[in-house]
């Protein structure tokens, strides 16, 4: 594949992450901060962001797997869920964590566990869309090309 196709197809890709609401705004504004002084800053700001919700996930796992479900401790896991997704644009993960923290307020523990398996689901996809991203930028760069905006 050459050059400009796969230029081309990076811009598809990246516009149908958009369409289908698994990023947003923050994520534009994320790649504006981007600049030749940083070039891996949004892939540095962004495998943050998995390594924080790899283990968010594993907290809120461990937390509804108790006998006494600590409901600020829950909520306090998706809160901060909520923010760091919220702050790269993953949309679809925001969302399901709104409706997390709703279950949370209620002490509803099977809205609980339904949200939980839902924002794995939505972290999941979401890790997998940015990571072929970023894949496809490399191979832009590799074939030393530029990363079209």
């Amino acid at each position: 594949m050459d050059l400009v196709q796969l230029q081309r197809q990076l811009v598809e890709y990246r516009t149908s992450l958009y369409h289908e609401g698994f990023l947003d705004a923050q994520f534009t504004q994320l790649q504006e901060l981007q600049d030749e002084n940083n070039p891996d800053f949004v892939v540095e700001v962004v495998s943050l962001f998995f390594e924080d919700s790899e283990r968010l996930l594993n907290e809120l796992t461990t937390a509804l797997e108790q006998q006494s479900v600590d409901f600020k401790r829950v909520d306090a896991h998706v809160h901060q869920l909520k923010g760091s997704s919220s702050s790269i644009g993953a949309q679809r993960v925001q969302k399901v964590c709104i409706a997390f923290r709703n279950y949370c307020e209620e002490k509803n523990v099977e809205g609980c566990l339904k949200c939980l398996q839902q924002v794995k689901h939505e972290y999941s996809l979401v890790k997998t869309k940015l990571e072929s991203m970023f894949q496809l930028e490399q191979q832009i760069l590799s074939a030393g090309g530029s990363i079209p905006m």
